[in-house]
């Protein structure tokens, strides 16, 4: 009697397990996992090398990253360069990027992972796609909610979705890929010493041309040199406009042909080493622009820097750049507490 139960019951899970296999639809069939951690892209390396194009678009803005050469550029800021180490860090990434665990196939629930439609209002989804010449598709992801880690070294994660298709994975991998243009941008425009700056002229549009100097001693400071005038300046003042160009970066950047503004004049900074700095600054509402040409020794590499830009910088960048004389005097002291 127990050996026909048994021979039943066998039989019987023999059957079922054959339906199982008979009614599993082939939908499910076609998002069988690959193995474990395999590559998300097997073979890309390679063709990195004819990467032309890097768009990355979210519902609210987008960047597009062109190859120039051995070089990368904008488009939205006129081609202007972009950070070389950022970009390699991304194709790497790509190159590195693995399939750790299948998540969700169901397009309904693809917003929990941040991997749904990427121009759908309200999506915190990002599209990277990676183009060859004649947008050609290299890769491509939609990117979702990112997990950083700073456990020693474990790897970043995030999950992702292949745009063509509904299967949704964690991967593990660091992708630097984000549509902000100001993280792509190298924002230093120069730092040059405030000790180097030999002698400044200043030729503000309706004001009297000012020259500063600096003498022969040790440690000597800027002084008014012309117009001759016997009243006292501000050291802090004068120490400003030497020290303009320390650590100087932008806001934004334009091609120097779209220049905005009006412009304030220009005012000629000579080092001591020969080399001379011309700042041609202007106003447009409430922000300043300035335009940039070196001469003398060393002026090539700054030229092939800032021939073809106009640099947003900060408004009180005025006072350094193109001083008025009153800019220069001592600063008035705050008046005392009023007594209660």
């Amino acid at each position: 009697m127990q050996r026909r139960t048994l021979l039943l019951l066998g039989g019987g899970a023999i059957v079922t397990v054959g339906a199982a296999l008979l009614l599993t639809p082939q939908t499910l069939q076609k998002e069988v996992a690959p193995p474990a951690a395999s590559l998300a892209f097997p073979g890309l390396a390679p063709r990195l090398a004819e990467a032309a194009r890097i768009e990355i678009r979210k519902h609210d803005g987008s960047l597009t990253l062109l190859r120039q050469g051995e070089s990368w550029v904008l488009s939205e800021k006129g081609n202007y360069p972009v950070r070389p180490e950022r970009v390699r860090e991304l194709l790497v990434g790509l190159t590195e990027l693995r399939l750790v665990e299948p998540r969700t196939a169901d397009p309904g629930q693809h917003d929990r992972l941040g991997v749904d439609d990427p121009s759908r209002p309200g999506s915190t989804a990002l599209l990277l796609r990676v183009l060859a010449a004649g947008d050609q598709p290299v890769a491509e992801i939609v990117i979702g909610r990112r997990r950083v880690r700073t456990q020693g070294n474990v790897p970043e994660s995030a999950y992702i979705r292949r745009p063509a298709e509904s299967q949704a994975w964690l991967a593990e991998g660091r992708l630097p890929a984000d549509a902000d243009a100001q993280l792509w941008l190298d924002r230093d425009i120069a730092n040059i010493a405030g000790d180097r700056v030999r002698r400044v002229t200043i030729r503000r549009a309706d004001e009297p041309e000012l020259m500063l100097a600096r003498g022969d001693e040790a440690e000597a400071k800027l002084r008014l040199e012309q117009p001759l005038d016997p009243r006292p300046l501000d050291d802090v003042s004068l120490d400003e406009v030497a020290r303009g160009f320390e650590f100087l970066t932008f806001l934004d950047v334009k091609p120097a042909a779209e220049a905005p503004g009006r412009a304030l004049g220009e005012s000629r900074f000579a080092l001591i080493d020969g080399l001379a700095v011309t700042v041609a600054p202007s106003h447009e509402g409430e922000t300043l622009w300035i335009r940039l040409a070196a001469e003398g020794p060393g002026s090539e590499p700054l030229n092939a820097r800032w021939r073809n830009w106009s640099y947003q910088v900060g408004v009180w960048k005025e006072k350094a750049f193109i001083p008025r004389f009153e800019d220069l005097m001592p600063r008035a002291a705050p008046p005392p507490p009023q007594a209660r």
